[in-house]
Formats: C-alpha cells, structure tokens, sequence
C-alpha cells in the first residue's frame, strides 16, 4: 500500500509539539524536499517566520498573493525583505478573466455591497490564486494566529488542510502580539509600517483599517460587516 501525506500526520503534530519552529522545518524540508511552501502576506507574524526561513537558507519556497488592492506599505515591506535576505519572493494574482467578468458585472467596489459580493472577490484574489500556489506541495507553512479571530483558536500547530489537500503548519499559533513584536525588534526584521499606526491584521486597502483602543483583532478587517462572518476562505478549521 502507498504510504501518503496524511499517513505521517501523527508523526509530525507528536515532533511539532517537541521541537522548535527552525528545527521543526529543518525536518520538514528534509522530510518532503522541494514541496514545503510558505504563504506570506507581509505581516508581523509572517516576517517572523520568514526570517526563520530566509535566514538559515532552507529550501522553503516564499510566495505571496498579491490582490492587485494592497497597501503601498505593504508592497514596500515586500521589496525590503527581498533587499535584506537577497531573495525574490513569488507572486500569485488573480486569475485576470475571472477578475474582470466580476469587476465588469457588480463594479469595483462590490464587495461593500453584500458579504455574497465581498466572498466572491476573495474568493477571485485569493482563495484561487492560493490553490494554485500550493498545487504540488506537501506541507503549507503560515502565520497563522490564535489571538487574532475566535474562529482560529479551533487550528492546531499541525493540521490537515481537507479543503486544499495538504498538511499545514502554524509555527506562532499561540505567539502572543508581545511575543511577535519582540522578535521582530530582536532580530531586527524588515516590518509593515502600518502596524506602528493601529492596524493588526493588514489585507486589501479598502477592506482594512486601524482598529481603536478596546476593539477586538478582527475589527479592522471588512468593518462593516457583522463580526461572525470575518474570514475570507484561506483559513478554515477542520475542527
């Protein structure tokens, strides 16, 4: 019988609780060679593991989704990572057919208008563009945060991804905001500016914003809509 991913899923959530996150991925990259990828979106939490990542050279491959509506502070933390670890980042976008049927049809700022709309456009801009990038890949690194949704602390350190039919792995899972930003000042990590001014959870410039002092996490992202239904569909618990 052939042996598949699932099958060593036991063995990597009892090393994943045993190990740290660099000697964790060193046994991933040696596990599953050429098939361990790692999504970033240029936050606090994801400069933290690309650090890891980039500054032990392992052959983890970086790649971001670029929606086409991110923040000018988002495209320069992305040019200052490339500049300090001297690596060149791969991006996804959007498939352009689907992108401009949907703009053509319900028009640029749909997603304001129904959470039916605002779905159907991350779904075009991310959710897509996601599968493709992990097509071929074994194990799907992220920077997954407990603290920043309720609807994440159903997430395990190591977790079977049904939807996408991979292993993920969420190495700051249950890092604090204080434990994020201390490393980063730490190690000196390119970051977006953007969280000095408030914002926490950084997407699309039109669906983010700073939050206010007592807000919850995910107050800043798709503010007008009611708080059960902030995901956008790259992140779903199995649980």
């Amino acid at each position: 019988m052939n042996v598949t991913i699932p099958d060593y899923l036991q063995e990597l959530v009892y090393y994943s609780g045993r190990l740290n996150m660099l000697e964790f991925l060193q046994l991933l990259v040696q596990r599953f060679p050429g098939q361990v990828t790692f999504s970033t979106s240029f936050s606090v939490e994801d400069q933290v593991i690309a650090h890891e990542i980039l500054h032990n050279q392992l052959p983890v491959e970086l790649f971001t989704l670029d929606t086409g509506r991110l923040f000018p502070e988002t495209y320069s933390t992305w040019n200052s990572t490339n500049s300090r670890y001297h690596t060149q980042i791969k991006a996804y976008y959007p498939d352009y057919r689907n992108l401009e049927g949907f703009i053509t049809e319900k028009g640029p700022n749909a997603f304001y208008e129904s959470v039916e709309n605002r779905k159907q456009c991350c779904f075009i801009r991310k959710v897509e563009p996601l599968k493709r990038a992990l097509q071929g890949n074994a194990i799907w690194v992220t920077g997954l945060r407990a603290e920043h949704s309720p609807e994440r602390t159903g997430h395990q350190l190591v977790e079977w991804d049904a939807g996408n039919n991979i292993v993920k792995y969420n190495p700051i899972l249950h890092w604090t905001t204080e434990d994020v930003r201390k490393y980063i000042d730490e190690n000196n990590v390119p970051y977006n500016v953007l969280h000095d001014k408030g914002f926490v959870s950084i997407g699309c410039a039109p669906c983010t914003r700073a939050i206010r002092p007592g807000e919850d996490f995910r107050a800043g992202r798709w503010w007008w809509e009611d708080v059960s239904k902030k995901e956008c569909g790259l992140h779903v618990s199995n649980a």
